[in-house]
């Protein structure tokens, strides 16, 4: 893999070293059908219902950030991958990983989060489990989720669904998580607070769903950020996604902090946004629904897929030229998530 015979950072950045861990690592060693799929949640039949099910560890550093927290994080991680494949997320597991030495207090802490974040995405945390590692052996607090929930009748929401003429919609500003993590764990200031984004998304995809059960595909654009998404979405679909950049919702502090520290805010991590490939002739309807939820103010609709140059992202920029897009090899943030 890259002639890397160990394990690097970029092998859990979401993007092209991702990729070919899991495909040339874990895919074999698992291979099944229901895994094929390579999607944020498996749907799976069982006892004549549709569950989406999923599961994701949560790393971040530090553990407290503007606007979240590992807490958060591990709620709304998992409950927005759920909702990706347009479930109603029910039930969550928790298990702690924690560093011999840290202080009960911040565990305290972290675990009141989560449960106030479970608490207000509408799910149950029912089961869990604590192990302890020595000291120097972990980082404080690390914590898994899974989570189930029900998938409606009639929605069939995967990157592989993605169509030239699809709408390709953004719910809100880009890059604020990532942003937000690194401001902390590097003691910057760029003369405006920025806020991570973490937040649930169910209810916002309920709204969308409401106006039609034929969306495409929707992605909750995380590790490796907007970029990485698209760029798995076109692949998996064999089509392009041509964007323009002058409709792209970068926040000018967002924009001000990368340009200074050499960053692309496309690849910058959010945990309260989602990509939806829409209908052309169901999009400015579903553009409505999302700029009428909380969670979807700021929607704005970023470009189309199209035919040409099947594979690949591609930007018009605001001088009339293009350039691809394509997916990262690794994270430009580490343990952001």
């Amino acid at each position: 893999m890259r002639d890397q015979p160990v394990v690097v950072l970029g092998h859990g950045g979401g993007g092209a070293l991702s990729a070919e861990l899991v495909e040339q690592v874990f895919a074999p060693a698992y291979g099944n059908a229901t895994l094929a799929a390579l999607t944020d949640s498996a749907v799976l039949h069982l006892g004549g219902a549709r569950l989406a099910f999923s599961t994701d560890s949560y790393v971040v550093r530090p553990l407290f950030f503007p606007g979240g927290s590992l807490g958060d994080l591990a709620v709304n991680g998992t409950v927005n991958d759920l909702a990706m494949s347009g479930a109603r997320p029910a039930f969550l597991s928790t298990a702690f990983i924690l560093e011999e030495g840290v202080e009960l207090a911040v565990v305290d802490r972290v675990a009141r989060a989560l449960g106030a974040a479970a608490e207000a995405a509408g799910v149950t945390v029912a089961t869990g489990d604590t192990k302890v590692v020595e000291s120097g052996h972990g980082d404080g607090v690390y914590v898994t989720t899974a989570g189930v929930g029900l998938v409606p009748e009639g929605v069939d929401i995967r990157p592989q669904r993605a169509r030239p003429g699809d709408a390709v919609i953004v719910s809100g500003p880009i890059g604020l998580h990532g942003v937000a993590v690194l401001s902390v764990r590097e003691g910057l200031e760029f003369g405006v607070g920025i806020t991570s984004d973490t937040a649930p998304l169910a209810d916002l995809v309920a709204a969308m769903l409401a106006v039609t059960r034929d969306i495409h595909v929707l992605r909750d654009p995380t590790r490796g950020g907007l970029g990485a998404s698209l760029n798995e979405i076109a692949r998996a679909s064999g089509t392009g996604v041509l964007l323009r950049e002058r409709a792209l919702p970068v926040p000018e502090e967002v924009a001000n902090a990368c340009g200074f520290l050499g960053l692309d805010p496309l690849y910058v991590a959010n945990e309260g946004r989602l990509v939806a490939f829409v209908p052309p002739q169901h999009a400015e309807a579903v553009l409505a629904a999302m700029r009428a939820h909380p969670q979807g103010a700021g929607a704005t609709l970023i470009g189309e897929c199209v035919a040409d140059h099947p594979g690949m992202v591609v930007v018009a920029t605001g001088l009339g030229g293009t350039r691809v897009l394509d997916l990262p090899l690794g994270e430009q943030l580490p343990r952001i998530c």
